[in-house]
């Protein structure tokens, strides 16, 4: 699947590594920038080319946060919940969030919600290394630090376009 419709990123990734097994990472990227998340069928794809067990691959995409093994929105959105945050109003924040968006707060601070629309996707995660700016969230590998519910709104309108 990957191999038949992308080859040449794939030989062009494995390239780049002296080893098979160390292009792992840039693959499931690849993968996930294809089919928005990266399913069975294609770790078990990545393991063959990288000759690795299916397992091994798995269990990069479980361990990253960045990779997803389900579909997701459009944009995603972590918020930090850790304990500093905590102290700083990220559940009241995220409590925001969920309502604005329609979204069950339980969900999304147990592996995530996607809205109706399939435009966002809200997760809580344990630290985005920013407890001092809290609360605060990751848009799409963007940091919004030291938010406040005006802000929350504006950066929907800006992703929602």
């Amino acid at each position: 699947m990957l191999l038949k419709t992308h080859r040449d990123d794939v030989e062009a990734i494995l390239a780049k590594y002296p080893a098979r097994r160390s292009a792992v990472m840039p693959l499931l990227h690849l993968a996930q920038k294809v089919y928005g998340h990266c399913t069975d069928e294609v770790t078990r794809e990545i393991a063959q080319i990288v000759e690795l067990d299916p397992t091994e691959v798995r269990s990069v995409v479980g361990f990253y946060t960045l990779f997803y093994d389900h579909a997701t929105g459009k944009h995603v959105i972590q918020i930090c919940d850790d304990l500093p945050c905590a102290l700083r109003g990220a559940d009241e924040f995220v409590d925001h969030v969920c309502q604005r968006l329609k979204l069950d707060p339980d969900k999304v601070r147990h592996g995530g919600q996607t809205t109706e629309d399939g435009q966002f996707t809200v997760e809580t995660v344990m630290c985005l290394a920013a407890c001092d700016r809290a609360p605060m969230t990751q848009i799409d590998l963007s940091y919004f630090e030291n938010l406040t519910q005006e802000q929350f709104e504006l950066l929907l309108r800006r992703f929602s376009g």
